[in-house]
């Protein structure tokens, strides 16, 4: 969460106060949890931050309280930064991340629905929805947030192998193929693009190209081998979850 431009605008930081902020934010990921625990906590002792902005510093926390493994004050700090901006669509959506990790689905879409409603542009929480949506077998859902996402970032080729994904579930397979080309011109070494084509060629009938993709695919990322399974001279695969 970028943050610490507004607060460095407001005011000349002390070269110390600079350093603490940015080992909360561990923008860089070189912050042990640990140490990020620690920054937050320093910041929110200081009141670096006034009023409902405050929420960023118990989101960057909870975020540091999840990389250390300890889940209830992690949810602590979500509920705290929930109640303290209401009206902000960030603590819904790291919250509901933090419940779909619990497999806390009905709280986890609660919270994407609120987020989207305070911010209907917010990516992340349509993918996220999505994805729980496959999840519930409610594909035509699911098809509908990966498409608002791409007509917002419609150069992100992961959005498009993930839609292509869903179209494969609704045995739409033609649809199925445009969506991975279009991920694999955006990324040619998207190895799960060419996996999702692969599979989609193949329920279409059309063996060589399936058998190229998947081949691809495994020379991409071998560890999509897990999902194909031979008998003889015939294979079939699994698709990977997302």
């Amino acid at each position: 969460m970028d943050w610490a431009g507004i607060v460095i605008c407001q005011s000349q930081l002390a070269r110390d106060e600079r350093v603490v902020i940015a080992k909360c934010i561990n923008r860089d990921g070189e912050s042990a949890p640990p140490m990020a625990i620690q920054a937050c906590t320093e910041l929110l002792d200081r009141n670096l931050l006034q009023g409902h902005e405050r929420f960023y510093l118990f989101v960057n926390r909870a975020l540091a309280y999840v990389a250390q493994g300890d889940k209830q004050h992690a949810l602590d700090d979500y509920n705290t930064a929930v109640k303290m901006a209401p009206k902000e669509a960030q603590p819904y959506y790291y919250r509901g991340v933090f419940y779909a990790a619990q497999t806390d689905v009905d709280a986890a879409l609660a919270d994407f629905d609120t987020a989207l409603k305070l911010n209907p542009r917010l990516v992340p929480a349509l993918r996220r929805r999505a994805i729980i949506y496959l999840t519930q077998k409610n594909f035509s859902g699911a098809l509908a947030d990966f498409s608002e996402a791409l007509r917002l970032q419609p150069k992100t080729a992961s959005l498009w192998s993930e839609r292509g994904y869903a179209c494969i579930l609704l045995r739409d397979y033609a649809s199925a193929v445009k969506d991975e080309d279009e991920a694999i011109r955006l990324d040619p070494k998207l190895a799960r693009a060419y996996f999702f084509r692969g599979a989609a060629f193949g329920d279409l009938g059309d063996s060589p190209n399936a058998v190229s993709d998947i081949t691809t695919a495994v020379g991409l990322d071998p560890s999509l081998d897990h999902y194909v399974s031979t008998k003889g001279k015939t294979a079939s695969i699994a698709l990977p979850p997302l």
